[in-house]
């Protein structure tokens, strides 16, 4: 689930990005050159920040901190790779 948040705010970001492009020399440099070049600047960061915010850790993400790479014996019979061992939380 966490991974399809992060799918989505990159995609939003990235979308708003190519709509303030298109904006910019469709409609606002009819208008504005010097608005249109500044919405271009403002959508030039847009994407840095996308992927910094798309690969934001949530609270509630467990992948980063995966006990497979604490398990010695992660491959043996009686491991799953995809569901690793959890220690219940008390």
């Amino acid at each position: 689930m966490q991974a399809h948040r992060r799918h989505v705010r990159y995609f939003v970001m990235m979308g708003v990005c190519l709509g303030m492009f298109v904006l910019a020399w469709g409609v606002v440099r009819l208008w504005s050159v010097p608005a249109a070049v500044g919405m271009c600047l403002f959508a030039m960061v847009i994407p840095p920040l996308a992927a910094v915010f798309a690969n934001k850790r949530d609270p509630d993400d467990d992948w980063w901190n995966d006990p497979r790479w604490d398990d010695p014996g992660w491959d043996r019979p009686g491991h799953d790779r995809d569901r690793p061992d959890h220690e219940p939380r008390q």
